[in-house]
C-alpha cells in the first residue's frame, strides 16, 4: 500500500512488498512502514523452522515501538549515552535498533527452542518537519540511493564475503557465487552486541530511496536494480518488478523492498 508522509517541505511517498521467492518455503522477511513515526525498515530473519521469521518480526516491532514512543514525547531530556555527534533521530533510531535486539536474545533466553534465530536490518527515520533521512543498518540487508540519474549504495554489508572484497581477496562477481555469501558477521540476536553503521542524508525532491533484504541483489547485479528505479513510474510497479526480476533469475531467497521517493511540496 502506498502511504505518504509530509515532513515539512518535502513528502515522503513509500511503498512495501515481500515475496517469499522461489525456492525458500517460509517467508522469514518482514518490512514494517510507520508514516506517523517515520519508520520504515526491511528485516531478514535467519535461523530456520520459522524462528528467523520471529526474530525479524520481533526487531521490527520493538524498533517502531521505540521510535513511535520517542516521537510522541519530544520534549524528554537528551539521554546521557547518546553521542552528541549524531542527530536526535540518529541516535534514536540506533537506541531502538540495540533495544530490539536485546529483545531478540531475551526471546532465545526464554524459550530455547529459538537458539540460533537472529535477523539482519536496515532501517529509516524520517521525523516530521525535517528533510532529514536517518538511515541505520546491522547485517547485510542494504539501502541505495538514487538522485539526480547518479545511483549508489549507503550500506556496506556486515558479511564475510564484503570482508574479503574489502581486503582485495574476492571479486564482486567471485562474492555471488561464493559458498559463504550467506554469512553475516553482525546481526540482532547474536552473541555479541551489534554496532550499527548510520548515514544522515539530507533529502533532495525526487531523491528516490530502495531498502532491501538479500535476496533482492543477491539475484540482480546493482545495475540491473539501478535500471527498474530509473524507469520512474509509480512505487507500486516499481517494487514489483524488481521481485519479479529476482524470481525470474532464480529467486533463492525470500525477496523484500521498500521503496521511498522524496518529493517537494510548496
Amino acid at each position: 500500500m502506498e502511504h505518504e508522509n509530509s515532513t515539512g517541505g518535502i513528502t515522503l511517498q513509500s511503498w512495501g512488498l515481500t515475496d517469499v521467492g522461489m525456492k525458500r518455503r517460509l517467508n522469514e522477511d518482514v518490512f514494517l512502514i510507520d508514516t506517523e513515526a517515520g519508520v520504515y525498515l526491511v528485516a531478514d530473519g535467519m535461523g530456520g523452522h520459522a524462528a528467523g521469521e520471529v526474530a525479524s518480526r520481533l526487531a521490527a516491532d520493538e524498533i517502531d515501538r521505540i521510535v513511535s514512543a520517542r516521537a510522541q514525547a519530544p520534549g524528554e531530556t537528551w539521554p546521557d549515552h547518546w553521542d552528541p555527534d549524531r542527530s536526535i533521530p540518529a541516535n534514536l533510531l540506533i537506541e531502538a535498533i540495540q533495544e530490539a535486539h536485546r529483545h531478540v536474545t531475551e526471546a532465545v533466553d526464554r524459550n530455547s527452542d529459538l537458539k540460533g534465530m537472529g535477523t539482519t536490518v536496515v532501517a529509516a527515520a524520517h521525523q516530521a518537519d525535517s528533510n532529514l533521512l536517518v538511515i541505520c543498518h546491522v547485517g547485510d540487508s542494504r539501502a541505495y540511493l538514487l538522485r539526480d540519474g547518479r545511483f549508489r549504495v549507503m550500506t556496506n554489508d556486515h558479511s564475510w564475503v564484503h570482508e574479503q572484497i574489502s581486503a582485495g581477496l574476492l571479486t564482486e562477481e567471485g562474492a555471488r557465487s561464493h559458498p559463504l555469501k550467506n554469512v553475516v558477521t553482525q546481526a540482532l540476536g547474536g552473541s555479541t552486541e551489534p554496532q550499527a553503521d548510520v548515514v544522515e542524508l539530507e533529502m533532495q525532491d525526487g531523491d528516490l530511496v530502495l531498502l532491501c533484504s538479500d535476496g533482492l541483489n543477491s539475484m540482480l547485479q546493482d545495475s540491473e536494480i539501478e535500471r527498474f528505479l530509473s524507469r520512474g513510474g509509480d512505487l507500486e510497479e516499481m517494487a514489483r518488478d524488481l521481485v519479479v526480476a529476482a524470481n525470474e533469475q532464480g529467486g533463492n531467497d525470500n525477496i523484500t523492498v521498500v521503496l521511498l521517493k522524496a518529493q517537494q511540496t510548496d
